[in-house]
């Protein structure tokens, strides 16, 4: 049982990284290029590689009630015959 447990921990030791990611250094490289003034987009584009996550949240959110729009839809339909 221990042998078990030291692999589950290496395991997930070896998944984690610590760093914060490409996208998040291309947003933090977007973010001090903006405050030295060396590119002249807006503000919301500089911030835009920090809100994927929040975008594929809403993405799957839209779709998951779309389906469940679907189905309901669907059985209405099937609860008349």
């Amino acid at each position: 049982m221990d042998n078990f447990k030291e692999k589950v921990n290496e395991v997930i030791e070896s998944k984690s990284n610590g760093g914060i990611g490409v996208v998040g250094a291309l947003g933090i490289a977007f973010v001090i290029l903006k405050l030295l003034g060396e590119i002249t987009w807006s503000w919301w584009l500089v911030t835009l590689p920090f809100w994927g996550g929040f975008a594929l949240v809403i993405g799957i959110s839209i779709i998951a009630i779309f389906f469940v729009l679907l189905i309901d839809g669907i059985q209405a339909i099937f609860r008349k015959r």
